[in-house]
């Protein structure tokens, strides 16, 4: 709201250009209809640009897609340069690493950097299992209604529920050392999962990389207490907080990116630079 009011001011005051900077973009893992929910990066899209935005730089979306979302440019800057560099120089040994998806949505992520590194790469596959009592807890209601009313002659065809398997590697962790790669780190049960099945395969030791370090509610107290010995996020979003909680949380600084973007824009210069040696699965 304070970005929105600002905007609306500077709009008011009849500037020429407004360009937000919003290195971490909120909402923007909303970008998709689930069931019959609403898409909130859009809502969000479209009220940035009723208050008068003409331009924005963001790092890392959710989803590619979501700039389509918006009427005028958006610069999606990329935070993976940093975060290969940092395994290179601040992991020992790590021509000895295995790149990791946590899930097969993040596989292709994962695979960009395993390419550019030249290292093997692993994906985590099937969820862990609940018991009954977890899954009685209001994410499946409304309940079921008992003779509900159809209409004669209206058969609908039964919709089979997706049941994802137990948890199981594919590839070979053994020996290694195991690096999760992903966008967001905000609820960390999924990692910490990840992590002690991945310890379980042989892996010796496990580093969680990210951009965006959200590290909510009991995320730091997780992290300290897991199999995980390092969470390597960038400064999109503070976080001093969560390292005086958890030293296992580390900060590569992206400032100097985002500082560039924002000269060339004033000056009028190419943002080519900047997305160069940049793949489509960053």
């Amino acid at each position: 709201m304070e970005l929105l009011i600002m905007a609306y001011a500077l709009k008011t005051a009849c500037a020429r250009n407004i360009i937000g900077v919003i290195p971490y973009f909120p909402y923007s893992k909303q970008s998709k209809m689930r069931k019959r929910g609403s898409i909130v990066c859009k809502l969000l899209a479209s009220m940035l640009a009723k208050a008068g935005l003409t331009h924005i730089i963001t790092m890392d979306l959710h989803q590619k897609e979501i700039q389509g979302f918006f009427s005028f440019p958006v610069d999606n800057l990329r935070a993976s340069p940093f975060l290969l560099q940092y395994i290179q120089e601040e992991i020992p040994n790590y021509r000895n690493a295995v790149i990791v998806a946590k899930s097969p949505d993040a596989a292709k992520r994962a695979q960009s950097y395993a390419e550019r590194l030249r290292l093997g790469l692993a994906v985590i596959h099937g969820e862990a299992q609940c018991t009954e009592l977890d899954m009685d807890d209001g994410r499946h209601s409304p309940p079921m209604v008992k003779n509900a009313t159809v209409h004669p002659g209206l058969e609908l065809p039964l919709m089979m529920a997706k049941e994802k398997p137990p948890i199981t590697v594919v590839g070979d962790v053994g020996g290694r050392i195991a690096i999760i790669v992903d966008d967001i780190i905000d609820d960390v049960e999924s990692f910490v999962a990840a992590a002690e099945i991945l310890k379980e395969r042989g892996a010796y030791k496990i580093y969680v990389m990210a951009t965006h370090g959200i590290l909510s509610a009991e995320a730091p107290r997780l992290i300290e207490e897991s199999s995980v010995d390092e969470v390597v996020v960038t400064n999109t979003v503070p976080h001093e907080v969560q390292k005086l909680q958890c030293p296992k949380i580390k900060t590569v600084d992206i400032s100097l990116i985002l500082s560039e973007a924002i000269r060339r824009i004033h000056n009028g210069e190419s943002m080519a630079y900047l997305f160069r040696n940049i793949t489509v699965d960053d």
